[in-house]
């Protein structure tokens, strides 16, 4: 529920949308991504942007007090993740329409991103063009993908079977999964979560079962091999501790 995530007492800049335009809201942990789009999205006579968030929570709070025609969400931000903000938007809103972005173009978070309701993705690598044309088909009742993300899922992106190792794991646990691969620890995972740290504890014990993992690194390594995240760097360097791990063991 959208009441489990935002602070009702909180005031939140909402711009009203003009008429006739395709009222769009911004979602993404990068400013200079916001910035960049609104821009482009400035210079179209037939969109507008009428609010900007930095988070799935933000998110939340805006589509409590407006009702944007448009959601271009970031698949993964900190707190609850653009995956779980789409779902519960969506279920809060269901005349939205979600287009996921993502740098991630395989994978598990363009499936888990259009099995939570999200009408089109496109990668950050998406030329302006292509931005664009998702928006207006989008709003006109139609989906999209781009091709990279299409090729990757087969003929049908929008009802993809589940064959990744993370599929396994129920919506929770891929939140929790998403989480911990962030560094979050416990007991910050459970204060935005609203979850008592022991359940948190229980959820990351079915996590590294369900996975065939010990530890929260080896969880990073799968998440990186599995689309989950987009850190090779970090994955470099976790399987070079892994390595030394178990030569010392």
């Amino acid at each position: 529920m959208v009441r489990d995530y935002i602070d009702l007492n909180k005031n939140f800049n909402v711009n009203l949308p003009s008429m006739n335009l395709i009222s769009i809201l911004l979602v993404d942990d990068h400013e200079l991504v916001r910035c960049g789009i609104a821009r482009l999205i400035a210079d179209q006579p037939d969109m507008e942007v009428v609010g900007e968030a930095s988070s799935g929570e933000e998110a939340l709070q805006f589509i409590f007090h407006s009702q944007p025609a448009i959601i271009i969400m970031d698949a993964g931000m900190p707190g609850i993740g653009g995956i779980e903000a789409t779902r519960v938007i969506l279920d809060q809103l269901p005349s939205a329409r979600v287009i996921a972005i993502s740098s991630v173009a395989s994978g598990v978070i363009p499936a888990q991103m259009l099995r939570a309701g999200a009408q089109a993705f496109i990668t950050k690598r998406s030329g302006v063009g292509e931005m664009l044309k998702a928006i207006r088909l989008v709003h006109s009742g139609q989906r999209y993908v781009t091709p990279q993300v299409a090729t990757q899922m087969g003929l049908d992106p929008f009802n993809q079977r589940g064959d990744s190792l993370f599929d396994k794991l129920s919506r929770r646990e891929i939140q929790i999964s998403q989480m911990l691969t962030d560094g979050k620890k416990v007991s910050q995972i459970s204060d935005l979560l609203n979850l008592n740290p022991k359940t948190v504890y229980s959820y990351r014990y079915r996590i590294f079962e369900k996975l065939g993992i010990r530890s929260d690194v080896e969880l990073t390594i799968l998440a990186v091999k599995y689309g989950l995240t987009d850190n090779r760097g970090e994955l470099e360097q976790l399987s070079a501790l892994q390595s030394k791990l178990s030569d010392v063991v």
